[in-house]
């Protein structure tokens, strides 16, 4: 299949991506190696505007945010945010702040909100009980959002290990094409799992590795500009899986692997008067939704692959190094 324009989530169009690192060594002990990613649905007002979304959890040891919404209504009305474990709260609130300030009728005049954010544990790296993301961070990473991004240790990437390399955040897209019209799936990961023995490409280790370490976790996320509802997005997010199998995890017992999927295709409006809403979605049984099906699968084993191909050797607390992979 072919890859889009930018070969990333942002070939989706109005799909943005902003990060905030932080990089700091406290003392010989103790090390600031984290950050925040934000990724936006479109360029609008998220919470009048929602998109339809679904989310698949492949194995649930996770600390994920606004997934229980997400399942029962489809619709994503928030940016998506990303960071390390202890620090969900800290940019729930800071997203919070951010939206409410656009929005000054939720929780006065009409609903609540929900945001969703995900995570990944980087405590090898980073001293993670010190909580150093604060809500002003996710802040700020929304606001710089755009679609020419960074990958590999930024952002939420940046503490971050996959299959005993410097791992983090990773990006891929492919296009459909039917008749006149082209579609485009783009994956985004942030990768902080697998065993170093597990990966499928060869002639990938550095010298040294970590010591065997926790299981880790991977969150995926699938934009696609293809029309689809929420169930059939939540298709989607079951073939992202796929692509992340074929680079060799085994979905281990402490991992979190969590797939939240979205269309920009068309918007559904917070408050209308009409009872009904009509919409214009692909047939299930169309070969359009095959080839979404292998753009997502495919988009995503790139993307994991990205994400440590980006990545640089990155220090952190304890004195631990993470080496970048030796790919080519």
């Amino acid at each position: 299949m072919h890859k889009g324009k930018r070969n990333s989530i942002a070939d989706v169009t109005g799909v943005t991506v902003g990060h905030v690192t932080l990089d700091e060594k406290i003392n010989e002990e103790e090390s600031v190696c984290t950050g925040v990613t934000a990724i936006l649905p479109h360029t609008g007002n998220w919470f009048e505007q929602k998109t339809p979304a679904a989310s698949f959890v492949l194995n649930g040891f996770g600390k994920t945010a606004g997934l229980v919404q997400i399942d029962e209504l489809g619709v994503l009305e928030s940016p998506i945010m990303l960071t390390n474990t202890f620090s969900v709260a800290a940019v729930l609130q800071g997203t919070m702040d951010y939206v409410l300030a656009e929005n000054p009728t939720i929780g006065d005049s009409t609903s609540s909100l929900n945001l969703l954010v995900g995570e990944c544990n980087d405590s090898y790296l980073n001293s993670m009980r010190r909580m150093a993301v604060e809500p002003a961070h996710a802040a700020q990473a929304i606001r710089t959002a755009s679609p020419d991004f960074a990958q590999g240790a930024v952002g939420a990437g940046k503490g971050m290990i996959c299959y005993g390399v410097k791992g983090g955040i990773g990006s891929s897209s492919r296009t459909v094409e039917y008749g006149d019209e082209q579609f485009t799936t783009g994956a985004l990961v942030l990768t902080n799992f697998g065993r170093k023995e597990e990966i499928a490409i060869a002639n990938w280790l550095p010298e040294n590795t970590p010591e065997q370490r926790p299981d880790g976790s991977v969150i995926i996320i699938i934009a696609t500009d293809a029309p689809l509802d929420s169930r059939q997005l939540k298709r989607l997010a079951k073939r992202a899986a796929i692509g992340l199998g074929r680079t060799g995890t085994h979905i281990h017992n402490g991992s979190g692997d969590i797939i939240i999927a979205f269309s920009t295709a068309y918007t559904i409006p917070h408050q209308q008067q009409s009872p009904f809403t009509d919409l214009r979605v692909l047939r299930d049984d169309h070969e359009v939704m095959a080839s979404l099906f292998q753009g997502v699968i495919e988009s995503t084993e790139e993307a994991v692959y990205q994400s440590l191909f980006h990545a640089e050797t990155t220090s952190g607390r304890m004195g631990r190094v993470v080496e970048k992979g030796l790919f080519e």
